[in-house]
């Protein structure tokens, strides 16, 4: 298909036209790497991938057999646009327990996904036109950028530093915001860094937050329950919405994919309890308009997860601590890479500033980190993200994620020391 220009925004392809924000959105590069690593797998090409953010492990079987059983019993009608009572239950009260939040049931959507809870929080908050910014500490996931551009908002960056593991400073985020800032979206664990803030230094960002009466606070938590203390004594997870000066303001989205390990299932939530549930109610109405409920009878599967999921999940954690463990010792013994101890989620995010300008085996000149990723993928079969994606201030950075064997990760960062070792 070919595309023609447009007198105003868009394009017309093949006689279709295109709206101009969504011909401009780039493809998830995380998506686009996972999808050239399986096609070179299709062709019997040995890959190792340290692409997909996905758990390697299957969903726990009491997890499935809920599921399956609702199936069987029938549950397979519509349910209410936001879940049914027991899963939004489930929800506020594991966020009451667990996260320190005061929340009701009816404080709580059941969302295709926590992207999908990302896309509706934005969407309701925004008005386009109106010329509002959005605060996003970076490194961050892909996705956040283009759905606050979806949305009709400015990204407005605020760069972490390797020296600082990759955190903003409560100065930077106080420099940061404008009469225009309307939302900032915080992610700890990171997703691409690896990284947590302490609960002192979130104090610290709610301390300027609460400060900003016009800010909204988006605590993406869907990595909570992957946090290391083993490798960094003391460290917890901490939850903005349990602060009281922030409670009113905060958006907690979280799900059930990376601990749970059901990323398929496509199970997140989005918890709103400011002002009796106003801000959910309004979410609410925009999800009916839109995707309505989730499955039917996978509700009855996050009853299950939270209530009964623990002992899993901790199983889960502690192989993805002894991996963060591996993966560290080896990246820290590449001398061309710079790289920070993961100590939650499952990504390392090394810097590789002292490969660029270089030149491959094959005769491939590196400028990039996108070239550094092509490169090490179509030479050594080693699949990775490049980070350009993830912020400006990511650009010399690639993701690795550790969510495989230990084995993979041994051979996978072995191709990658030769990779840089070859490098002239």
């Amino acid at each position: 298909m070919t595309a023609t220009a447009m007198k105003g925004p868009g394009v017309i392809l093949a006689g279709v036209q295109i709206a101009s924000r969504i011909e401009s959105m780039k493809e998830s590069a995380t998506l686009a790497v996972s999808a050239k690593a399986a096609a070179l797998k299709a062709k019997g090409v040995d890959v190792i991938s340290f692409g997909v953010g996905e758990p390697d492990f299957d969903t726990p079987q009491n997890i499935k057999r809920v599921a399956i059983e609702a199936l069987l019993a029938g549950k397979t009608k519509y349910p209410p646009t936001a879940g049914d009572k027991p899963a939004r239950e489930a929800v506020a009260h594991k966020l009451r327990l667990e996260n320190g939040i005061a929340c009701r049931a009816e404080d709580v959507t059941i969302t295709v996904g926590a992207k999908h809870a990302i896309y509706l929080a934005l969407q309701t908050m925004i008005d386009p036109g109106r010329g509002q910014e959005v605060l996003l500490p970076t490194p961050a996931w892909v996705s956040y950028k283009p759905l606050i551009e979806l949305a009709g908002a400015t990204c407005v960056e605020v760069p972490g530093s390797i020296d600082n593991q990759f955190h903003i400073t409560p100065d930077q985020l106080a420099r940061a915001i404008t009469p225009r800032t309307v939302a900032i979206i915080l992610n700890s664990p990171s997703n691409p860094c690896g990284t947590v803030y302490t609960a002192a230094a979130l104090r610290e960002l709610a301390d300027v937050l609460s400060r900003n009466s016009r800010v909204t606070i988006i605590s993406d938590e869907i990595y909570e329950k992957l946090i290391y203390p083993e490798i960094e004594p003391g460290l917890t997870h901490w939850s903005p919405g349990s602060d009281p000066r922030l409670a009113e303001r905060t958006i907690t989205i979280n799900g059930m994919s990376k601990a749970y390990a059901m990323t398929g299932w496509r199970l997140g939530y989005l918890a709103a309890p400011g002002q009796s549930g106003a801000f959910a109610r309004e979410v609410i109405k925009l999800q009916g308009q839109m995707t309505n409920s989730v499955t039917s009878f996978c509700l009855p599967a996050i009853v299950e997860a939270l209530t009964n999921g623990a002992a899993e999940v901790e199983s889960m954690r502690n192989v993805f601590m002894t991996r963060a463990r591996l993966v560290f010792q080896h990246l820290a013994a590449i001398p061309r890479l710079r790289t920070v101890a993961p100590t939650g989620a499952f990504y390392a995010f090394p810097d590789v500033s002292a490969c660029l300008g270089c030149t491959t085996p094959a005769g491939r000149r590196i400028g990039s980190a996108q070239d550094f990723a092509e490169a090490i993928l179509d030479e050594e079969a080693v699949a990775l993200v490049p980070g350009e994606d993830f912020g400006e201030c990511a650009r010399t950075h690639v993701r690795i994620s550790f969510a495989c064997s230990e084995k993979q990760i041994t051979d996978g960062v072995a191709r990658l020391s030769r990779f840089c070792a070859a490098l002239r």
